[in-house]
C-alpha cells in the first residue's frame, strides 16, 4: 500500500510541478507592482486559467510579430523539468513518510504551493499573501477535517495553536529586526505552524529550529564564498519551508 501510496505522490507531485513554473514567473515582481502578464519580451501571456498554470514558454508566433529581430521567444522562469522533479521528490517523500492516514491529502495540496512560494522567495524575496494566507487557512480547514477521519494520528488544536505560536514568534522577531525579514515570513509561519503542530510541540519546535538552523548555514557559506555580506538580505521562506518539511516528515515517521 505505502508504495503504491509513494508512486502516486510521485505522479501527482510531477503533474503538479509541471504547472508552477509560469505563475512562479507571473508572481515574481516587487510589492507595488502588478503581476506579470507578458513574457520578457512584452507578448501577452495566454493559456489554461487565464495564463497562470503551465510552462512558462512563449507560444506567440514570430513571424507575427512586427519587429523582425525579435527572435528571442521561447522558455523562461524556472526549469520547468527541474521544478516538476523537485515537486515530485517533496511529494513521494511525504507520502513514505505518512502513510495511509487522511493527512497526507493535506500535505500533497500544501507542497506544490509551498515549492511555488520557494521560488517566488528565492527570485524576488517576496511571499506573496495570495498564497500564504490560503495555505493557513486551508492547511487548518483541511487538517481538521482529517482529524474526525479515522486514522488520522495528529491533533488539530496543537495544529491551531501551533500556527498562532509559529506565528507570533515570526512577528517578534520581525519587530526586533524588521531589516533581517519579510512580514510574508510571519504570515508564511500560520500555515508551517499549522503543519508542524499537527504532529505536536516537539516537532513544532523540531521544524521551525530546523528553518532558521538552514537559512543560518546557508548565510554563512554565502559569506564565507564572499557571495554576500553579513548585511545582505537572504530569502528566508525557502528555508522555513524546508525546516517544517524536515518536522513534518519526522514526525510522520514517529507516529508510523
Amino acid at each position: 500500500m505505502r508504495l503504491i501510496l509513494i508512486v502516486v505522490g510521485a505522479l501527482w507531485g510531477a503533474w503538479s510541478g509541471l504547472a508552477l513554473p509560469r505563475a512562479a514567473y507571473r508572481l515574481s515582481v516587487e510589492p507595488e507592482e502588478p503581476w506579470k502578464d507578458g513574457c520578457p519580451d512584452g507578448h501577452p501571456i495566454t493559456g489554461r486559467f487565464d495564463g497562470w498554470l503551465g510552462r512558462a514558454r512563449c507560444t506567440t508566433d514570430i513571424a507575427d510579430t512586427s519587429d523582425p529581430t525579435d527572435v528571442t521567444c521561447g522558455f523562461y522562469g524556472p526549469r520547468t523539468l527541474l521544478v516538476a522533479a523537485v515537486t515530485a521528490l517533496v511529494c513521494a517523500v511525504l507520502a513514505a513518510a505518512t502513510g495511509p492516514r487522511p493527512e497526507l491529502a493535506v500535505w500533497l495540496l500544501a507542497a506544490p504551493v509551498a515549492v511555488l512560494l520557494a521560488l517566488v522567495d528565492l527570485r524576488v524575496h517576496r511571499l506573496p499573501d495570495v498564497l500564504t494566507l490560503p495555505l493557513a487557512a486551508a492547511t487548518l480547514t483541511l487538517l481538521g477535517i482529517a482529524a474526525v477521519l479515522p486514522a488520522g494520528a495528529g491533533s488539530w488544536p496543537t495544529a491551531l495553536f501551533g500556527a498562532l505560536a509559529l506565528g507570533a514568534g515570526y512577528e517578534v522577531l520581525y519587530l526586533i529586526n524588521p531589516a533581517g525579514m519579510g512580514f510574508g515570513d510571519v504570515k508564511l509561519a500560520l500555515g508551517l505552524g499549522a503543519a508542524l503542530g499537527w504532529y505536536g510541540w516537539a516537532v513544532l519546535v523540531t521544524g521551525a529550529f530546523a528553518g532558521i538552523l538552514y537559512g543560518a548555514v546557508y548565510g554563512l557559506g554565502m559569506v564565507a564564498l564572499r557571495r554576500a555580506g553579513r548585511k545582505t538580505a537572504i530569502p528566508l521562506g525557502p528555508f522555513m519551508l524546508g525546516g517544517a518539511f524536515t518536522g513534518v516528515v519526522l514526525g510522520a515517521f514517529a507516529v508510523t
